[in-house]
């Protein structure tokens, strides 16, 4: 459901250009998407959500988390009617980058309560961040910080993704580490878990999982612990933003077991899939683009193909510039999208994360998601835009 083509947008303000120097930008066309799901999905979709700061929190942001609890739940709530899931508390809501486990713990309760309300689709992140790496001494360590989490978010009711480790990413030496602990933890589980495997252009601390730095070799260390766990295993999660060892991944799988693509620079044509099989999704992106996201899967559930890339290619390239390297601060950008969107109405992040991309980066992204068809309301984007340009010296 897209508005006809309008004429040129009279909206235009001034933008810096990686030269230094500064252009009159005039927005494109306008393009809307449903705010709810219309139709049916035939790939299951989970949005990693971003965490909302509370700019008005008396604290120091480097070393406190101050979460605004209302919008941080309305925006779930927002990602629940276009019919997508929530990863919970990943590395998307600043997990180690910002928000510590007792914070993440909060964020998981007040989400699995509202998403139980509507029978919503949620997993979350159990992982080992409250153990400092420092401390990790042993694999037996690593068990037990693991164990404390996934008890945690059981009880409050939860499923689980279980997230990389970076003191596991430390202490594993090869195979047989990764595959006592892994093979623990899944013997333990109440309901099948996501198996999250996070590169290390993500979190450098995960340089090496599967005990190698040799990726073909670390692969056929975690093929051969997911299939061999596979009545455990909902999915796994990969983003190694390499799509060929996701597709040769997808194939090896157990046929039980779901691949979720984490690729931020392919997922169209990965959840379009070939002839031998599909990708679902559990992307940071798609917190940045649900409405589109949304529409695109409808129209690739509804036999329209040619509509899904219609929609979610545009999108590619937006995505690559919010995930270019260092990728670990694409949190940035995504939260940027939220505040031109109107989800919140400040441009302040968790651990002031707001300051890891330049002026020039968000300008970018400005002119990208613009002629994706992705700002929801261009005059109040624009407006906004603006009122950050002026606080970098750009006058509009």
């Amino acid at each position: 459901m897209n508005k006809p083509v309008l004429p040129m947008s009279s909206l235009s303000l001034n933008l810096p250009k990686a030269d230094g120097s500064i252009e009159n930008y005039r927005l494109a066309a306008s393009r809307t998407f449903p705010a709810r799901l219309e139709g049916t999905l035939n790939r299951i979709a989970f949005s990693a959500a971003h965490t909302v700061a509370n700019p008005l929190a008396d604290v120091d942001p480097w070393l406190t988390a101050a979460v605004d609890w209302d919008k941080t739940i309305a925006f779930r709530e927002h990602v629940w009617d276009l019919g997508l899931g929530v990863a919970e508390a990943m590395d998307t809501a600043q997990r180690g980058m910002g928000l510590d486990w007792p914070t993440s713990l909060e964020l998981i309760t007040r989400s699995v309560r509202a998403a139980k309300a509507r029978n919503a689709l949620v997993f979350s992140g159990a992982g080992t961040d409250h153990l400092a790496v420092e401390d990790a001494k042993t694999i037996d360590d690593v068990i037990r910080a693991y164990e404390e989490q996934v008890a945690a978010v059981e009880k409050v009711g939860g499923r689980i993704i279980l997230m990389c480790s970076r003191a596991l990413a430390k202490l594993g030496r090869n195979a047989d580490d990764y595959a006592k602990v892994y093979n623990r933890m899944l013997s333990q589980v109440r309901e099948p878990v996501i198996i999250h495997w996070l590169g290390d252009m993500f979190d450098p601390a995960l340089t090496g999982y599967w005990g190698t730095v040799d990726l073909d070799k670390a692969m056929d260390t975690a093929v051969a612990i997911i299939n061999g766990n596979a009545a455990k295993v909902d999915g796994v999660k990969v983003s190694l933003l390499d799509k060929q060892r996701e597709v040769d991944m997808r194939r090896r799988l157990d046929k039980r077991v779901k691949m979720y693509t984490g690729d931020d620079f392919n997922y169209a044509e990965l959840i379009a899939g070939d002839e031998h099989g599909f990708s679902h999704a559990l992307l940071g992106i798609f917190d940045a683009i649900a409405p589109a996201a949304s529409y695109a899967l409808s129209r690739l559930a509804a036999g329209d193909e040619a509509g899904f890339h219609d929609v979610l290619g545009p999108t590619v390239p937006l995505s690559r510039h919010i995930f270019k390297a260092p990728t670990r601060f694409y949190k940035t950008g995504v939260v940027f999208m939220a505040y031109l969107n109107g989800h919140q109405d400040h441009f302040t992040m968790v651990g002031g994360q707001e300051s890891t991309r330049s002026t020039v980066h968000l300008a970018e992204l400005f002119r990208l998601a613009d002629k994706a068809g992705l700002l929801a309301n261009p005059e109040l984007a624009t407006r906004r835009m603006k009122a950050v340009l002026a606080t970098r010296g750009i006058e509009n």
